[in-house]
């Protein structure tokens, strides 16, 4: 099995169904790697010790972390299931950016960002960010939020340590399409 797959698998395990792998996430998301290396066993999938911290140091999306200790591993963000995780609330930027695709665009416009299957929106602090986001579906579509305005009616925004912003949602006044110029 290629670091994709593997890497999906995990997504899925520390994401949205830990069960699958037969394992349990503490409040804040993290599971013993041990219990991670034998999920990989019994799903008859090839993953040691180094093949994990290779897939957690190398994913471009820096999906998941480690405790200082590398005992434990957890997904950064992006969760479905409960867990309350415990990143900084934060002044975000006058813009954040956000990537997607033409077929969403006029529901975004109408609705605002919303969460869907997640706890949080995800923003980017980079355009290029957001392009690459936008561009796993198709063409992208990116959209300049105005956080920090939005940030000024009292609505919270968390940052992740690997650079993603949260918030619980953007209402469609503080979104703008964005064109190159």
């Amino acid at each position: 099995m290629n670091d994709i797959r593997r890497s999906k698998r995990l997504s899925l395990w520390l994401r949205h169904d830990p069960g699958a792998g037969g394992l349990t996430l503490d409040g804040q998301g993290w599971t013993d790697v041990r219990a991670v290396l034998g999920a990989f066993a019994r799903a008859g999938v090839r993953c040691d010790r180094n093949d994990l911290m290779r897939l957690v140091e190398e994913c471009d999306k820096q999906r998941f972390e480690l405790s200082g200790d590398a005992a434990r591993i957890r997904a950064r963000q992006g969760h479905s299931v409960e867990v309350a995780l415990d990143w900084p609330r934060a002044d975000p930027p006058e813009l954040l950016w956000h990537g997607t695709v033409e077929r969403f665009l006029p529901m975004i416009l109408a609705e605002g960002l919303k969460p869907m299957r997640r706890h949080h929106v995800h923003l980017s602090g980079e355009r290029d960010t957001a392009t690459r986001v936008g561009q796993r579906r198709g063409t992208a579509v990116i959209l300049a939020v105005r956080a920090a305005a939005l940030a000024e009616t009292g609505r919270d925004f968390f940052v992740t340590s690997n650079g993603v912003w949260l918030t619980e949602q953007v209402p469609p006044a503080f979104l703008e399409p964005w064109e190159p110029k």
